[in-house]
């Protein structure tokens, strides 16, 4: 599949030309000649002989962002001067900090906010630890924990290369949600060793947001914590995934006029996030469901010894026995759900589906089937991507779920918070707005954190503690 020119490989070049140069009309097509696309051009000092201008373009990747400084470089009368690799630039020093949100301009507000004042306030919480909610962060913190295992598609990267993308994600907690999340790299791999470092920080939080953890482990890393902690614990890559996943698909099955407990779904991928989309959608109401990991269909009958996770899956799906290949599954299916891996299926497979199929090819960067092929063959196409229609993506959720969480000062997560957070986030999107391109909305929109998040709160007020309905 062919990607197209993105910011994220956005680069500025800075070019000196003599300022009555005619070189300056022959920049953009020399671009444009290898497959880039300029978003600026500022002349970033002239004078008399000499003129620098700065080019800021779009390139598909780093070995198509380099044929584009080359190309500019040839361009008779120009010199570069220097790359800048903006998205590089926008991580220098970090993307987060901490800032105070009282005022500290003399002795007497120092009094109160430090010693000697502070000890009445932490005597207080000595004598009711509730009280720490109230009097402290608290109230409006998450941290995001990682162990750098299974960093976006990358793998295991480690802690530091996991970094970036835990303080992005307290970007994103605090511009969707105003929460203050701090990112917290563990050095290990050790399921002990996480959950006991996770269970003596949690005093200085309300919640935690575990992240890009692998599977297995992850599974055991959130049920150990969850019967051990009094607030909140969240595996995005699995629970905000599934949130999402089941918020398009409620909308793309009222788009074709089917009902989610009459469709048949094959899945592909048995790990964390297809697990609990799996769950999720069971939950909901889904029937007939097939999963397919690199082996073929999940069932009972497999020779192989299955791990907790994929016996739940065998005994609770695939009713029929399947014991086929993914595209056999798919066949005569009206939903396909990927995450997994890249061109699984073709176009062809496509067509054995059901009319009006819904395609949720989720793997990134490469879909499990090329969306454009898909859209010739079904009626609502989603994938993981930002360059096609109907991204699913977890920011969409999770800093609205944590807002209701905290807000509720719930001490756990539950299905029903989950697929009432689904259907709040469907519910954005109107019955005018609703089509196959449009079952999802965008992350900026206006009311969709605080949809969310009342979705979520009203649900935990309503102190559901059935320890059937948790996950």
């Amino acid at each position: 599949m062919a990607t197209l020119p993105s910011v994220s490989y956005s680069i500025t070049v800075r070019l000196e030309l003599d300022a009555g140069s005619t070189a300056v009309g022959g920049l953009t097509n020399a671009v444009e000649r290898v497959g880039g696309m300029i978003t600026a051009l500022d002349v970033a000092a002239a004078g008399h002989e000499r003129i620098r201008i700065d080019v800021t373009c779009a390139a598909r990747d780093t070995e198509h962002a380099q044929a584009i400084v080359d190309a500019l470089g040839a361009v008779e009368g120009v010199t570069v001067h220097k790359v800048s690799d903006r998205t590089f630039l926008m991580h220098l020093g970090g993307k987060i900090e901490m800032k105070s949100k009282v005022p500290l301009r003399n002795r007497d507000e120092l009094s109160m906010a430090y010693t000697p004042g502070v000890a009445r306030v932490s005597q207080a919480i000595a004598a009711n630890k509730d009280d720490a909610r109230r009097l402290t962060i608290k109230r409006n913190s998450v941290a995001v924990v990682t162990d750098g295992s299974a960093v976006l598609g990358l793998g295991n990267i480690g802690p530091e290369a996991a970094m970036p993308v835990m303080e992005g994600k307290a970007a994103l907690f605090k511009r969707f949600a105003d929460i203050d999340a701090w990112p917290i790299a563990l050095d290990t791999q050790d399921v002990d060793e996480i959950v006991r470092t996770v269970q003596l920080i949690a005093p200085g939080f309300g919640g935690i947001n575990l992240e890009d953890i692998s599977a297995p482990r992850c599974f055991e890393v959130e049920a150990r914590l969850r019967g051990l902690l009094d607030i909140p614990v969240f595996h995005d890559d699995q629970h905000g995934t599934a949130i999402v996943v089941l918020a398009a698909l409620r909308n793309a099955l009222r788009v074709v006029g089917k009902k989610l407990d009459g469709v048949r779904i094959a899945m592909s991928g048995a790990g964390a996030a297809g697990t609990a989309i799996l769950k999720l959608l069971m939950h909901a109401g889904a029937r007939d469901v097939i999963v397919s990991d690199i082996h073929g269909a999940v069932h009972t009958g497999r020779g192989e010894e299955m791990d907790p996770n994929l016996r739940w899956i065998a005994e609770n799906t695939n009713q029929g026995g399947y014991s086929g290949d993914l595209k056999g599954a798919v066949a005569g299916a009206d939903v396909f759900i990927g995450v997994s891996a890249p061109n699984l299926l073709s176009g062809e497979d496509i067509a054995e589906m059901n009319d009006d199929a819904i395609i949720f090819a989720l793997a990134n960067p490469d879909p499990e089937v090329d969306p454009d092929v898909a859209r010739l063959h079904a009626a609502v196409v989603a994938t993981g991507r930002s360059d096609h229609p109907n991204q699913i993506n977890n920011v969409l959720v999770f800093p609205g779920f944590f807002r209701g969480l905290l807000d509720a000062q719930s001490h756990h997560v539950t299905s029903d918070m989950m697929v009432a957070a689904a259907e709040a986030l469907a519910d954005v999107v109107t019955e005018d707005e609703l089509g196959p391109n449009y079952i999802i909305p965008s992350v900026f929109h206006a009311d969709l954190s605080t949809h969310v998040a009342t979705a979520v709160r009203e649900v935990a007020q309503r102190g559901h503690r059935n320890d059937r309905d948790r996950v």
